[in-house]
């Protein structure tokens, strides 16, 4: 019989339909279906639901297959979707991430299979030449009677398999625990396209203490202490008490899958004017496109280190709405805007302790415009996190409700490209969040405690050393360039050195307390706002908490 054959260096794109034998060795987009055989060779790709009578795969295949005969993955195959055939084979050096259904015959679907194998004889093994990959996390049966399992690690299993496929749009601090995260509002690469992880927190448990120093356990909600549950979304910890559980009645749906990209600058080569250009225009989408909702699954840090680390970039995750990433022309028209900077490709490792991850060699390389590399969500999220940092460090924060400005821009140019007599400049990092999306929805201002719902980014001004004897220089440094870049013509002058809460700015992040602001008397309102959340917090913390037994430098004051 006669072949349908899609040579290398040819893309097509739709629906094909055959009753031929398919060999591709170029690139298909859409669906494709034969009543016999489809072979993808090394090198093919193929982004598309498949359906034929038998499927041999070398190449790469993202999409849902299903075969009348059998499915062989060959050595190099990389495959990406549901397999259902009557026979399947995975060689050694395949990879192969979703389901495969092995069925003798045509069954319906919306049905639990299960095998049970007994005797006193029963002897089962396995081999692989090419190892194992773990598969979801590891739990512990807590509780079980017979073949009936109740709990695992000590929660009910049902609860466990409702949440499966959910995830909180969490943080990008792999050192950061859930409490501090949830009660100050963190935020992460989720956040534009979920909200805060705070927004989604149904219930709190917290003990307090009263006036007569009795240990209250509470368990607060909308109905239940509600002035208490909406000081606890937001206001950051050791404010009202000892806070022992958040609970979640709802979550929204983990992406399927993420891209992950970026672009660099060479600070050797970089001018004033180059770098405004580069800055203005990561401003200026935040302020316009990304507004869009077809942008909120876009997640990007620009991450602005001194210049002596010879580089700085941007780095970036992506998926649509959806989870799924079929459509990355928002990631390509993102990027195709930095194009007349000179950017190269690739960003930068992170200087912080806090980045995207990076892509890993195993990962499948997208084709398009700019190099992109798409990794299943859960290996993105759990991978490449880092181990424990050391030595010392320093944050201030800005919300900026506006792109930067000529001269914003020109002073972080300045002082990135300045030197300290006698100081490593190095560990001196500006980070630039993207911001907004879904955590702009402005009734949520009263449902908890951050008031931020205006903001398209959130600047985090970092700095890292190791010797004690460099504190003063490093403390003054960072304190100088906050100072100078908040003493220009946005700000108000009875709040100099500040970003206070108004027409450009919306104050700073609680997440990353900084007690150079205690010096300003307004310093809750840089934090809380000035309409009203500060005077409501204090009257939480007067009425769980009068005796100020949880209390810290920049605590709310009774």
């Amino acid at each position: 019989m006669a072949s349908t054959v899609i040579g290398a260096g040819i893309t097509i794109e739709g629906e094909i339909a055959t009753d031929e034998d398919v060999v591709v060795a170029g690139t298909v987009r859409g669906k494709l279906s034969a009543k016999e055989s489809v072979t993808i060779e090394h090198g093919a790709i193929v982004e598309a639901d498949v359906a034929g009578g038998s499927l041999t795969v070398a190449g790469t295949l993202t999409g849902n297959v299903t075969a009348n005969e059998r499915v062989d993955l060959q050595s190099g195959a990389r495959v990406i979707g549901n397999v259902k055939a009557a026979r399947v084979t995975i060689a050694d050096g395949a990879q192969f991430k979703r389901t495969a259904v092995c069925l003798d015959a045509p069954q319906p679907s919306s049905q639990v299979v299960a095998i049970g194998l007994y005797g006193d004889r029963l002897r089962v093994g396995y081999g692989s030449l090419g190892g194992w990959d773990p598969f979801g996390p590891e739990r512990r049966i807590t509780r079980s009677k017979g073949n009936v399992l109740y709990e695992l690690d000590g929660e009910p299993a049902l609860d466990l398999y409702k949440r499966y496929g959910l995830t909180i749009p969490a943080g990008t601090c792999y050192s950061v625990g859930a409490g501090g995260h949830i009660s100050g509002g963190g935020y992460g690469v989720l956040s534009r396209l979920h909200g805060l992880t705070t927004d989604w927190v149904s219930a709190v448990d917290i003990l307090t203490v009263d006036a007569n120093g009795k240990v209250v356990q509470r368990r607060v909600d909308k109905q239940h202490d509600p002035d208490l549950f909406r000081a606890c979304r937001g206001a950051g910890g050791g404010n009202f008490g000892v806070i022992t559980a958040f609970l979640f009645d709802k979550l929204p749906q983990a992406p399927q899958e993420v891209v992950h990209t970026g672009v660099s600058f060479d600070w050797t080569t970089m001018t004033e004017d180059r770098f405004i250009a580069i800055l203005t225009t990561f401003g200026n989408y935040w302020e316009t496109r990304g507004k869009d909702p077809d942008t909120y699954g876009l997640f990007s840090i620009m991450d602005i280190s001194h210049a002596s680390t010879k580089r700085f970039g941007l780095s970036l995750q992506f998926c649509n709405p959806d989870g799924t990433c079929k459509d990355l022309s928002v990631v390509n028209e993102f990027l195709d805007l930095f194009s007349h900077c000179n950017p190269s490709p690739g960003a930068p490792a992170p200087a912080g302790d806090r980045a995207i991850a990076r892509p890993a060699l195993s990962d499948e390389p997208c084709t398009g415009t700019h190099p992109m590399y798409r990794r299943l969500w859960l290996d993105a999220t759990i991978g490449g996190g880092g181990g424990e940092g050391s030595g010392r460090a320093k944050y201030k924060s800005t919300y900026m409700k506006h792109n930067f400005t000529a001269e914003e821009a020109k002073c972080i140019y300045k002082h990135m490209t300045s030197d300290l007599h006698g100081i490593e400049m190095r560990g001196f990092v500006l980070a630039v969040d993207s911001y907004g999306g879904v955590i702009n929805q402005s009734h949520l201002a009263e449902e908890t405690s951050i008031c931020q719902r205006s903001s398209i980014m959130k600047l985090q001004f970092q700095s890292y050393w190791q010797n004690a004897e460099d504190d003063a220089g490093r403390l003054k440094w960072l304190k100088d360039f906050y100072s100078d870049l908040y003493s220009g013509p946005n700000v108000d002058p009875r709040y100099t050195s500040t970003p206070y809460p108004g027409e450009h700015y919306e104050g700073c992040y609680i997440n990353y307390p900084d007690s150079d602001m205690l010096a300003y008397p307004f310093w809750p309102q840089l934090y809380y706002g000035d309409q009203g959340l500060y005077p409501f917090l204090q009257s939480v913390k007067r009425r769980y908490d009068p005796n100020n037994v949880f209390h810290h430098a920049m605590s709310i004051r009774l």
